[in-house]
């Protein structure tokens, strides 16, 4: 009982602090913070219909093969999926105020995590029973999906000598 009372005011502790935190930043926090209710299968992360349809047939050929056509489902792709490995960094070098703050962050965000799955007693079974473990494989396909789409994509629009 008293380690769930801990628990439970070190993680209201820590979404206070980070409350100030950016936009981004309040969404990785809640995101931590109901951790406890996605293992419940309460919460769940929805699939978006482009990461669903990659899912069904990730190698494809689209209907029109323009490099227009090609240029936006990969971008619909990098929406989702965010920024491919050959996209240019924005920032170059960031300083060491930066890098210390991110980290920091980071670490908080983590232990946020850990603390909100931590008052669930037998986690593992509970994310079995409810259903959760099954919705999160389902997710991380469709990411795997999405992420081997892009790749065909890109590869068809150099095959075309698309710029």
């Amino acid at each position: 009982m008293y380690r769930f009372l801990f628990n439970y005011f070190v993680l209201l502790g820590f979404v206070l602090v980070l409350s100030a935190c950016s936009v981004h930043d309040q969404k990785l926090v809640t995101e931590a913070a109901i951790a406890p209710l996605n293992d419940l299968d309460i919460v769940h992360t929805k699939i978006p219909a482009v990461l669903a349809e990659a899912r069904k047939q990730p190698y494809a050929v689209p209907e029109e093969i323009s490099c227009d056509s090609l240029l936006t489902a990969i971008q619909d792709l990098d929406d989702v999926l965010g920024p491919d490995l050959d996209t240019p960094a924005t920032e170059s070098n960031p300083g060491l105020i930066e890098r210390g703050s991110k980290k920091a962050k980071s670490s908080a965000v983590s232990e946020i995590r850990n603390t909100a799955e931590s008052i669930l007693p037998y986690r593992k079974w509970i994310r079995k029973l409810s259903g959760a473990e099954r919705r999160s494989k389902k997710v991380a396909a469709a990411i795997a999906a999405g992420t081997i789409r892009r790749a065909f994509l890109k590869g068809l629009k150099a095959s075309k000598n698309c710029e």
